[in-house]
């Protein structure tokens, strides 16, 4: 912004001194040239003084002056009578004889002037002055020589206050960036600075009222997550402890092992979800993904044979460590196991494979696929009948707290959802 602003004032200034120093030179060089021209009418007239035409004879010539410009003598029928000028025919001489006044004109580098002899009101030739306009070229150099420096001193200065006004303009800008920065990393404790620009203060007010806003949002939301966490664990823990009172009274039937297990699961999947509403999550955690889809697939394959459906596995990668959290990408899988299951047809496959620094994990099955736009899949609706729930838009935001990315990479038919996570410990490409 700086350079660029820089650069636009001092062009401004640039052509603004073009455009008034290019004429003001031509006419100082016209000033220049006509106060020449006038200096030798003046000089020529005092010479014409000391020339008498009217006593010339063919033995007697006209005695011209001394003079340090060039003169001759022409008569009234425009012939060179005395001198070096041209031998006849000079518009200048039959404009002088025509006008019985004095007539200039600058021809080329020359400088020349026709001045009428008169005597007793009577016209009896023409005398004619000319000298080279070296004072006129070196006038009009000095004058564009201090146009010149002149315009570089304006543009000089115009560059000079374009920085030091770039520089002000920039800085709280720069501010209000860092400042919006630490809003977005979750610091709503910041305020930004006033800058004393309207405009720029405008901006500042706007981020100071965003932050309140949202420390009061999220405060309460997480003041509601903790609420909540309380009034569902508390049940639960009631509910756990009266199904291992009922298996230490005698022989547990198996359906009791199950519920066990189910609120172990709730328990879980409770406490991850809270975690990362609240932010508590580690950003350092890393989880095997191999060890993952292994535990998924155990917890999935009864339920998908029970449908007739196989369950398989399919690991492309070396090394699967992905930067997550275990408890993160246990919920995801689980959304998209059931809801291959509930939708879904035919054998069911769970593959890990890398790409450029990322770590994709895919779950596709030999069903019908998405109908239709498959992102509306992933928009939260509050009835979810016929469709896909609420469960792939919570696993896409999870994904997201954990700096991945879920999309439906096959609509179908034999759709493919897959999990993008960063590999830990490796430099990333652009993640697609």
């Amino acid at each position: 912004m700086r350079r660029r602003l820089a650069l636009t004032i001092a062009g401004v200034a640039t052509a603004a001194v073009v455009l008034f120093a290019i004429p003001l030179g031509v006419v100082l060089e016209r000033s220049y040239r006509d106060e020449e021209l006038l200096r030798l009418q003046r000089e020529a007239i005092a010479a014409t003084r000391g020339i008498d035409v009217s006593r010339a004879s063919p033995g007697d010539p006209v005695e011209l002056p001394r003079s340090p410009d060039s003169l001759s003598v022409y008569d009234l029928r425009a012939r060179r009578i005395a001198g070096a000028g041209p031998a006849g025919d000079d518009s200048l001489v039959r404009s002088a004889l025509r006008r019985r006044q004095p007539v200039t004109d600058a021809r080329g580098h020359r400088l020349v002037a026709a001045i009428p002899l008169l005597s007793g009101e009577q016209v009896h030739g023409v005398v004619v002055a000319a000298r080279r306009d070296t004072r006129v070229e070196h006038d009009a150099r000095r004058a564009w020589a201090a146009l010149a420096g002149l315009g570089l001193l304006v543009v000089a200065l115009a560059g000079a206050a374009a920085v030091l006004f770039g520089r002000r303009l920039s800085a709280p800008l720069e501010r209000l960036a860092g400042i919006a920065g630490r809003l977005g990393s979750g610091d709503f404790s910041v305020r930004a600075p006033r800058a004393g620009v309207e405009e720029i203060d405008a901006v500042a007010t706007a981020l100071d009222t965003t932050a309140e806003r949202l420390d009061d949002l999220v405060s309460r939301e997480r003041a509601f997550s903790a609420d909540a966490s309380h009034q569902l664990r508390t049940p639960l823990a009631a509910l756990r402890i009266e199904l291992e009172a009922m298996e230490l009274r005698g022989e547990p039937a198996p359906e009791l092992a199950a519920a066990l297990a189910q609120v172990e699961r709730l328990e879980s999947t409770i406490g991850t979800l809270l975690a990362v509403a609240r932010g508590a999550h580690r950003g350092d955690a890393v989880t095997d993904l191999v060890v993952v889809v292994d535990e998924a697939v155990d917890r999935w394959r009864g339920a998908l044979a029970a449908a007739g459906r196989p369950l398989r596995t399919n690991i492309a990668a070396e090394r699967a460590v992905a930067a997550a959290a275990p408890g993160v990408v246990r919920e995801i899988l689980d959304v998209l196991l059931d809801n291959a299951l509930r939708h879904g047809a035919g054998e069911a496959t769970v593959t890990v494979r890398p790409i450029e620094g990322w770590l994709a994990v895919e779950v596709a099955d030999a069903g019908a696929g998405f109908g239709g736009d498959p992102e509306e899949a992933f928009a939260r609706r509050a009835d979810a009948g016929g469709g896909h729930g609420i469960g792939l838009p919570l696993a896409r935001s999870l994904a997201h707290a954990e700096g991945g990315r879920l999309a439906v990479t096959r609509p179908g038919p034999s759709p493919v959802v897959a999990l993008t996570l960063a590999a830990a410990g490796e430099s990333r490409g652009p993640r697609t």
